[in-house]
């Protein structure tokens, strides 16, 4: 499996490289290729991976979404030289990530790390119990499960921030059981 060149016959992702500000446009611009080309059998998906931050405006803290990597848009496709040729003339790519631009398909390790597909996870925790979060920006924080969304693997968790209570949505891969 540790090929260095792109995979002809099975579904990777690929990481495109976009000009800056760019990569919503590239998203939008990719999806239109799917569609009027009917390409849903060899493109499967385009994502840009987001991250939740905190940012404090005017004093006041609020939740963002922000690129995980900007100027990089993900897609999953089994390759092919007429793709390579319609995705990197889509305006706003500059190209594949690879050794001379050549695709190379990501590592599981790596789409996990980007959370660009969802690993189902057991939750092995329920609501009432104390948690606490191993990732994202509230890393650190404890609280108590208040519902559990299997079908979209989240949690919502009370914690405590900024003195006061506050029921915050995370990922069950983002949350650890506190054994008491």
């Amino acid at each position: 499996m540790g090929t260095m060149v792109a995979d002809t016959e099975n579904p990777c992702w690929y990481i495109l490289h976009t000009y800056s500000g760019y990569e919503s446009m590239v998203k939008d611009s990719l999806e239109r290729l799917i569609e009027n080309n009917n390409l849903q059998s060899m493109i499967f998906d385009v994502k840009i991976p987001m991250e939740q931050t905190i940012e404090e405006k005017n004093g006041k803290r609020k939740i963002v979404e922000r690129k995980l990597l900007p100027c990089y848009v993900f897609i999953k496709m089994i390759y092919s030289n007429q793709l390579w040729y319609w995705v990197t003339n889509t305006r706003g790519v500059t190209g594949f990530v690879g050794p001379q631009g050549r695709p190379i398909p990501m590592k599981e390790a790596e789409i996990r790390k980007m959370r660009l597909e969802e690993v189902l996870i057991d939750a092995d925790f329920g609501v009432g119990d104390k948690v606490k979060v191993v990732s994202g920006p509230l890393e650190g924080f404890e609280g108590v499960i208040t519902e559990l969304n299997p079908a979209s693997q989240k949690a919502k968790v009370n914690i405590q921030m900024f003195g006061r209570n506050t029921d915050v949505e995370v990922e069950f891969i983002q949350v650890q059981k506190i054994e008491e």
